[in-house]
């Protein structure tokens, strides 16, 4: 069963994802805007997120955080994480809070 919007684990779940910080740029990927996509289906996470740059050196480490957070999650046991590249990041897509 795919998750509606007021699925409560949706929001924690995007809560989650905003306590994984890229090392070098020291903000979290929601608040970058690498984060493009969640979805929950059953106890099954679905996350699309992008990195700064190709070949960005972080990758592993950003790729674990994700999987981490979202298994911190309640009810969550599964995590399929998908890497890409279009649309590219870019510095615009910075949340303004960040500022």
């Amino acid at each position: 069963m795919t998750a509606t919007a007021e699925d409560p684990r949706l929001a924690t779940l995007w809560t989650a994802l905003a306590t994984v910080i890229d090392p070098e740029l020291g903000l979290d990927i929601v608040t970058l805007g690498l984060v493009y996509g969640v979805e929950l289906d059953g106890a099954s996470a679905s996350i699309t997120y992008t990195l700064t740059t190709p070949g960005c050196p972080m990758e592993r480490v950003i790729t674990d955080g994700v999987r981490a957070a979202a298994l911190a999650v309640e009810g969550i046991h599964r995590v399929d994480t998908h890497i890409v590249w279009e649309p590219a990041w870019n510095p615009g897509m910075i949340a303004p809070s960040a500022f």
